[in-house]
């Protein structure tokens, strides 16, 4: 009698499947293998990703990290069985914010924990991960894979990425010269994001639908499929922007505290910027979310991205040739305000209103 033909107690008894963790990976190599990039073409499998910095072409590079996860619009992907976009979602919430730095996104790492690893949810999972890199023009380089029953209930599970970029030292956003008189562009978004999602789905519960019922602000397609639209990636469109025209001076991703607590995060003490509401095009979800949750304008702003997804700080006299940049990379610019002078009091003050 051998130890395999053992009575005792396995890891698979205890909950834990080796075998479709090795699945997993071995469904996964082609995906990652599709992101490689300069500086990273080695394979997933060992105990550490390697990036060589010289051969992605920097001289004298400062790094620039991230990390993030996609809140509880997970729980939408779950009880949906969606899982093939939610990936995008995760890198594009780490990417976004690297960018902002003035940063080119290198690679990504991810984080896959569920109480029960289904290998085909996880296959499509890290599916949208590699295309989200390959929009970010990022290198998948590793990640790990935890099966943890009694953390995670049966299929529920949790996602965590994390990013490395780098930019060439002295080239580092926000500029020091940020200032009066700055424009500010807006790039539109693509739905919700990543952000907000508690909110949502308590508006959605309020309302009494169902994730497979159609969604009422897009009848074409279903409430969940509708809600899980994933974050939009600005990387490369902005990275040409900033090389190309020298006119970009400060940055500001739309997650998490909406326009009111991101725009004074890249802006120097003694400014605050005046936005323009009328011009934000606000997409139909959040003018059914309002109106569905009863949610006051000074909250959308506070909580939703509201249909622009970055925020741009440019030099008035390079305008004209950032928004043709951005033009030119398939965005649609829109011009939402300036940068001002501002006290001790709000930062963030708006003319007009949000079409609600």
């Amino acid at each position: 009698m051998t130890d395999r033909d053992s009575k005792g107690l396995t890891y698979a008894d205890a909950g834990v499947d080796i075998d479709a963790g090795n699945a997993l990976v071995d469904a996964i190599k082609p995906l990652v293998r599709a992101t490689r990039r300069p500086g990273a073409d080695a394979e997933i499998g060992g105990f550490g990703g390697l990036f060589d910095l010289k051969a992605a072409g920097f001289r004298d590079p400062v790094l620039v990290a991230a990390n993030d996860g996609v809140g509880t619009k997970l729980k939408i992907a779950i009880e949906t069985n969606i899982h093939d976009t939610i990936g995008i979602d995760l890198v594009a919430m780490c990417v976004n914010d690297i960018i902002v730095q003035g940063a080119e996104p290198l690679f990504f790492l991810d984080y896959f924990a569920t109480g029960k690893l289904a290998p085909d949810v996880g296959a499509k999972v890290v599916k949208g991960i590699a295309q989200g890199c390959l929009l970010a023009g990022c290198a998948l380089i590793g990640g790990e894979t935890a099966e943890m029953p009694g953390v995670y209930q049966g299929g529920d599970y949790d996602l965590a990425g994390f990013s490395v970029g780098a930019a060439e030292r002295g080239t580092l956003l926000p500029r020091p010269d940020v200032g009066r008189g700055d424009v500010l562009i807006g790039l539109p978004s693509s739905g919700v994001h990543s952000n907000g999602y508690s909110l949502v789905r308590r508006i959605v519960a309020r309302a009494g639908l169902g994730w497979n019922e159609p969604a009422p602000f897009a009848p074409d397609t279903t409430l969940g499929a509708a809600l899980l639209e994933p974050t939009r990636i600005y990387v490369k469109q902005l990275l040409t922007a900033i090389r190309t025209t020298g006119g970009i001076k400060a940055l500001a991703h739309i997650t998490g505290g909406g326009f009111i607590d991101n725009i004074p995060r890249v802006l120097p003490d003694g400014t605050g910027v005046v936005i323009d509401l009328d011009a934000i095009p606000v997409l139909p979800v959040f003018r059914w979310l309002a109106a569905t949750g009863g949610v006051v304008e000074y909250e959308m702003l506070r909580t939703f991205n509201c249909g622009i997804g970055m925020v741009i700080a440019v030099d008035p006299a390079k305008l004209d040739e950032v928004e043709a940049a951005l033009s030119a990379a398939g965005e649609k610019p829109v011009r939402l305000g300036e940068v001002v002078a501002a006290g001790e009091g709000e930062r963030v003050m708006t003319r007009g209103r949000l079409a609600l």
